[in-house]
């Protein structure tokens, strides 16, 4: 049963309560669900696997400290100027999921960690990336944890675990300024993969890959002590854990259409969706207030979403969503069907990939608590550039 905007399985809470009260268009965050999501993340994993999500999601202190007080360990980020935002709230630790190139700010991030006592972890996948962390470590005296990124699937970075010269970069590694980690993964190939089975397939690939490196690492007599996995789909459809250390997912927090599409999740686990009023309307369309600017053009993560749309607009009026099916920067069009709408009505967007609708919004809306509250995004990439977090400083 679809009902985003009714009730609740309970039968007693109206979903997103409160959004309709807002100035639109703005993305609206359901508590209930996001703390339900949070809990059922954290049941997953247990005692058995420390959870370090990755608050590219959200971009929020606030959400971030949610996560961490219903049990998560640390967070992770996407970059230096990112990671700087939550290191300054005094979250730790702190993994920058990204290669860094660039001394000036591994050495910035490395000063800051250290100011604020904070414990920072990077990730590398080249003899020029460790030189990077090397030379950083030089010029500030201080060093971080490391991880070898590997490769298992999504072909974006990371080592190729069947290569010798991958054995070389962990041997060095291991011998580096900087603490040795162990393997870190992201199979976010699995966005991909079309339904519950392709993705727990693609979580049994990521961990018997990264099984079988870390035993040819022993085998040259490097130890590995940690093993780290990313994706929301590939720990919702996992595996198991076995062998398996830490866990880094995101998108959990909110989901969005495309974890629907892939089986992985309901309409009435999404968390976050764009408020919307109805602006215009001809024969064939409705136009929404919301635009590529708001929803973003984006059918997926990895450009590998299977829609073919940009959201599904729901109301207290529908059985069934409407589809929008074409962006302009400010406008929305969405299909009438066979549905008589009417200008100044409200409508209620599930997105395709609730990460970058969250990056392009001013804010989020909390509703559905009985009070509706304001939360920062307090990383979004335009207010960390405005505010020159992302320049070489202490």
């Amino acid at each position: 049963m679809h009902d985003p905007l009714n009730v609740s399985a309970d039968g007693t809470r109206k979903a997103f309560a409160g959004a309709e009260d807002l100035q639109t268009p703005c993305v609206v965050v359901d508590e209930p669900r996001l703390d339900a999501n949070i809990a059922r993340m954290q049941s997953i994993v247990g005692n058995r696997v420390e959870l370090h999500p990755h608050i590219k999601t959200h971009k929020s202190v606030a959400i971030a400290r949610r996560q961490l007080a219903a049990g998560a360990r640390g967070i992770t980020a996407s970059h230096a100027a990112e990671a700087a935002v939550f290191i300054r709230a005094g979250i730790s630790p702190v993994t920058v999921a990204y290669p860094m190139i660039t001394p000036g700010q591994v050495a910035g991030l490395l000063k800051l960690a250290a100011d604020r006592d904070a414990e920072l972890r990077f990730i590398v996948d080249s003899s020029f990336g460790l030189d990077v962390l090397e030379q950083a470590a030089v010029e500030t005296g201080r060093a971080g944890g490391v991880f070898l990124k590997v490769d298992v699937g999504l072909h974006r970075c990371g080592v190729d675990p069947e290569n010798s010269e991958s054995l070389v970069l962990a041997d060095r590694l291991a011998r580096s300024k900087h603490r040795f980690m162990g393997l870190l993964s992201h199979a976010g190939h699995a966005y991909g993969a079309g339904n519950p089975d392709g993705v727990r397939k693609v979580a049994a690939d990521e961990r018997e890959t990264l099984l079988r490196f870390r035993e040819a690492l022993r085998g040259r007599g490097i130890d590995v002590p940690r093993i780290s996995i990313g994706s929301t789909p590939t720990m919702l459809c996992n595996d198991g854990f076995e062998g398996i250390d830490e866990a880094r997912p995101g998108n959990y927090v909110f989901l969005d259409l495309t974890a629907v599409r892939l089986g992985i999740a309901t309409r009435s686990e999404i968390a976050l969706a764009v408020a919307t009023t109805i602006i215009s309307a001809n024969r064939d369309v409705y136009i929404i207030d919301a635009g590529s600017k708001t929803l973003s053009s984006d059918l997926g993560p990895h450009s590998v979403g299977t829609g073919t749309a940009f959201g599904e607009a729901w109301s207290d009026e529908l059985e069934t969503p409407l589809i929008v099916t074409r962006l302009s920067e400010e406008h929305g069009m969405v299909a009438r069907g066979a549905t008589d709408l009417a200008i100044g009505d409200r409508l209620l967007i599930y997105p395709n990939h609730s990460c970058v609708v969250v990056n392009l919004a001013a804010g989020l809306h909390l509703v559905g608590g009985g009070e509706q509250r304001r939360l920062a995004i307090d990383a979004a990439d335009n207010r960390i550039r405005a505010q020159g977090e992302g320049e070489d400083r202490d």
